[in-house]
């Protein structure tokens, strides 16, 4: 019975076959500030998530982002970057960084191929790896992948030695170039983090692709235009508040009012402007961005107030969300 010896054997290869492994992990993005972190958070998303600035300490939070494959759901955490801490926020931010170097699944370390050519940066890898007190004796033992940032600035005659030099070293698990801005190696890079990352069902719904609430967004959006318009005048001494964040589905409309915290009261001069000129393109910058995130008009208030040495405030840093 031919017929039936066929249907057995299908059956006996379906039996024997495995079920597809999907893969939960976390990958924690880390290094200096302004290396490019951010840039390729959003970048592998395929969402803003995380505000840009080619100015450093931008981020100050860690952020998750989920990128979900057919066989994946991969976490990845932006994080500040590391620096010498000067006020308790720094120190907050620093903590919040080196937390996530302990607790990821795999760590991608970013330094930057630059027009100088590439910045290994000696101290950040001794920090993370130990590498010149002996092994184990950094702050992680977890996959290390050096991702080599902004390579699209360097030729592939440049990128070839910096990368076998780097490989020699035994340090890293993988050595990478990338360029976020163009979109290059990206989906490889990606690739390579899904072999180290652990088997587990997802851990957040499939549509989303991040656990960070409007309001943190909303709070991020505003700060990033305020960098964007009065860095040089008020580098880091700006932070932003969501006092109420109201949906009001009868209108179709979101209404949100935010505090702007500066530490002088000339901090607060600049930002508003003349006639207010400055403060109304930030809000209008920040709703019109807002809108087209949430598919909703945005009713967006904002004014300014001096909180003098607020980056010391543990009780406002708390309430900031920077613990």
């Amino acid at each position: 019975m031919p017929g039936l010896s066929i249907k057995m054997s299908i059956k006996e290869e379906k039996e024997g076959q495995k079920a597809p492994v999907f893969k939960t992990g976390s990958i924690g993005l880390i290094g200096r500030p302004n290396v490019g972190k951010s840039t390729l958070l959003n970048r592998i998303l395929g969402e803003k998530l995380a505000i840009v600035s080619d100015k450093p300490q931008t981020t100050r939070n860690r952020i998750l982002g989920i990128k979900n494959d057919p066989d994946a759901q991969i976490l990845l955490i932006d994080t500040p970057g590391l620096h010498k801490p000067k006020t308790r926020l720094n120190e907050m931010m620093v903590r919040s960084a080196v937390n996530v170097i302990l607790e990821a699944d795999v760590i991608f370390l970013l330094m930057e191929m630059g027009k100088k050519g590439f910045s290994q940066d000696e101290e950040l890898l001794t920090f993370v790896t130990g590498e010149k007190r002996g092994p184990g004796s950094g702050v992680t033992s977890t996959p290390l992948f050096l991702v080599i940032t902004k390579a699209d600035l360097a030729r592939r005659e440049e990128l070839l030695p910096v990368m076998e030099t780097l490989s020699r070293k035994n340090i890293f698990d993988e050595v990478v170039p990338v360029s976020a801005l163009k979109n290059e190696n990206i989906d490889r890079l990606i690739d390579l983090a899904k072999s180290y990352l652990p088997e587990g069902p997802p851990l957040f719904p499939l549509d989303e692709y991040t656990d960070q609430p409007v309001r943190f967004l909303a709070a991020e959006l505003i700060r990033e235009k305020i960098i964007q318009k009065v860095y040089q005048e008020v580098p880091y001494s700006v932070a932003v508040q969501i006092e109420s964040y109201e949906e009001k589905p009868e209108k179709n409309q979101v209404s949100i009012r935010a505090v702007i915290y500066v530490d002088r009261a000339s901090q607060k001069g600049i930002l508003i402007g003349r006639k207010g000129e400055t403060l109304k393109k930030v809000g209008t910058e920040a709703r019109l961005e807002l809108q087209e995130i949430l598919g909703t008009k945005v009713y967006l208030e904002t004014w300014v107030e001096v909180k003098e040495n607020w980056k010391n405030d543990d009780q406002l840093l708390r309430n900031l969300g920077y613990e």
